[in-house]
């Protein structure tokens, strides 16, 4: 099972769309997290346990970098659905632990 973190470039419906499907999510909001640089959202991701799925391709930079964290989804903005991203996470959710994810990126 994974917990995510949601950054401030994933709508809102995305949230909504796991929370129903049962699966643990934050979202920037929640975490007090409004207009904090990526590493915060790093930095909050790794201590929570939570891996981040974003839109925005800088932390890509930061993995490559190598930055630590507790795992990254990436997927380009605007070339999925809110219903294919929920659906994928879904899955992930399903198969993989966030054990799993420690220091790894997932394309979507």
């Amino acid at each position: 099972m994974i917990r995510f973190h949601l950054d401030q470039h994933v709508a809102n419906a995305v949230a909504l769309g796991l929370r129903l499907r049962g699966i643990d999510v934050s979202t920037t909001h929640e975490a007090g997290l409004q207009d904090a640089e990526d590493l915060a959202h790093i930095a909050y991701a790794l201590a929570e346990g939570r891996v981040i799925f974003t839109q925005d391709d800088d932390f890509l930079r930061y993995h490559h970098a190598g930055v630590r964290h507790a795992g990254i989804v990436y997927s380009k903005q605007g070339s999925r659905s809110i219903g294919d991203i929920v659906r994928y996470l879904k899955l992930m959710n399903d198969c993989l632990d966030t054990e799993d994810m420690i220091g790894e990126v997932e394309y979507f």
